[in-house]
């Protein structure tokens, strides 16, 4: 398996990463993607990426909650990155409503020019949406057929909203504990959806998936979105790792 979406490099794993990580490899986890946030988060995940190589893989990005005053500051240092070495994608990027509205106009401006920058360095998105459907695709639109790629991370939106991500092409939906909860209704979206566009995260340390909702969470825990993916298509956990793993390698070329 391979987590596409993971902040273990967060100061929730300072007591205890390598045994995280080494619970995640006992656990069949064989690779670790790592979203960057601002440049607060990138000396932290760099780091990991430096003790893990070919086991952690850093993103570059300005993650939507991260846009301030100071956002052309911030896209300085990603395009600086993007310039000095290889990252495994462009990430995290998108938009956000949930928290603030207020710079939303700023938001769009970082999106589209990260997404320019994923085209001009042939690397794949990772998308944070949330309440910002129609927004997102809307910026996606002016971009349509002209090679861009990624992922939708997080996905919980409806099934028509799934058809619309896979119907633009190039993308796939990133599905983590949040399909475990008794009340979200995605489990019954989700099985509506191909396999073939399915991406495993966490999005550790958060949407720890059932039983352990509330907890702390860690990339040992996609055995438990699999098994729940397994379930609600019936068929078996390493049916749903192989279609997810080679999903994975298809969108992130430079996962070796």
């Amino acid at each position: 398996m391979i987590d596409t979406h993971s902040h273990i490099y967060s100061e929730e794993f300072d007591s205890d990463r390598a045994e995280v990580i080494a619970r995640a490899k006992a656990a069949g986890v064989t690779k670790i993607i790592l979203p960057n946030v601002d440049s607060e988060s990138l000396p932290r995940m760099l780091q990991l990426e430096s003790e893990y190589p070919s086991y952690c893989f850093a993103a570059i990005g300005l993650h939507p909650t991260s846009v301030k005053e100071n956002y052309a500051e911030e896209l300085a240092i990603v395009k600086k990155e993007l310039e000095r070495r290889e990252y495994i994608a462009i990430g995290e990027i998108g938009i956000d409503l949930y928290w603030d509205k207020s710079f939303l106009k700023e938001q769009i401006q970082v999106f589209v020019q990260q997404i320019e920058w994923a085209l001009e360095y042939n690397l794949p998105v990772i998308i944070h949406v949330r309440d910002s459907f129609s927004e997102t695709m809307e910026v996606l639109e002016q971009f349509q057929g002209k090679g861009l790629k990624g992922v939708f991370h997080s996905f919980t939106g409806t099934i028509d909203q799934a058809r619309e991500i896979i119907e633009f092409g190039g993308f796939y939906i990133g599905i983590n504990g949040i399909v475990t909860f008794k009340n979200s209704g995605l489990d019954a979206v989700v099985e509506q959806i191909d396999a073939q566009y399915l991406l495993l995260e966490t999005d550790a340390p958060y949407l720890t998936p059932a039983p352990f909702r509330g907890k702390r969470n860690e990339s040992e825990h996609l055995t438990l979105i699999a098994a729940k993916l397994a379930t609600i298509f019936n068929i078996n956990f390493n049916q749903i790792t192989r279609i997810t793993t080679e999903n994975a390698y298809k969108l992130f070329k430079k996962l070796i």
